[in-house]
């Protein structure tokens, strides 16, 4: 087994963000990760490497020390338990919001509420903060189409622009958290390897400070 440190990136968006504060960092992956079947990349650092999985996947590997740092949506980390882990760094990329969605007139209604998401966890939280019972419909994507078919009354989804709630008559109604792509560690390889687990945050903060 080598000493190399493992970088747990999620794919699509986050990693196309990642890639130029990684660049700034010295740290630019050495494959192209649209061609390479390559599932450990090495990096321009030699004691760096990353790997790239599903975004449910990064705290997965970061908590059981398969990856000594990820790189995953502040959504994510919010549905995972977190534990055996730190979150070190908001990046500041792939920024939206968490929000409750659908027909205005179907956010007070008096029966018990149907709420389509894929973001059960928050989604559960977040109601019964408010004091609110509603049933919980799991869905793994293509949220506004529950209200519009009636399978549910609202969703919990991400919000960046609005545009496609729009399009389907639908509107952002409240808001549940600001997401935003975070740096987080494995508990233990902080504590063994701090000094250089800690000169990789600070070169992070540099890259961020600077894009």
């Amino acid at each position: 087994m080598d000493n190399k440190i493992t970088l747990a990136i999620s794919k699509g968006r986050i990693l196309k963000d990642t890639i130029p504060l990684l660049e700034h960092m010295g740290m630019a992956p050495l494959e192209d990760l649209d061609k390479t079947r390559k599932l450990l990349i090495d990096t321009q650092n030699p004691n760096v490497r990353v790997v790239v999985i599903r975004a449910t996947d990064v705290p997965t590997y970061v908590q059981y020390g398969a990856a000594d740092l990820g790189i995953a949506g502040k959504d994510t980390l919010m549905e995972s338990r977190g534990e055996g882990l730190y979150e070190l760094l908001d990046l500041g990329i792939c920024k939206c919001k968490l929000m409750v969605a659908g027909k205005p007139e179907l956010a007070h209604a008096g029966n018990r509420l149907k709420i389509a998401t894929k973001y059960v966890r928050s989604a559960k939280q977040y109601f019964a903060q408010q004091g609110k019972q509603v049933e919980i419909i799991k869905l793994y994507g293509s949220m506004e189409l529950a209200p519009i078919t009636g399978l549910a009354d609202l969703i919990v989804d991400l919000v960046d622009t609005g545009n496609t709630l729009r399009a389907n008559g639908l509107q952002p109604l409240e808001h549940i958290a600001d997401i935003s792509s975070r740096l987080i560690a494995n508990k233990a390889s902080l504590k063994v390897r701090f000094d250089t687990l800690q000169g990789i945050v600070e070169q992070f903060q540099d890259a961020v400070a600077n894009s």
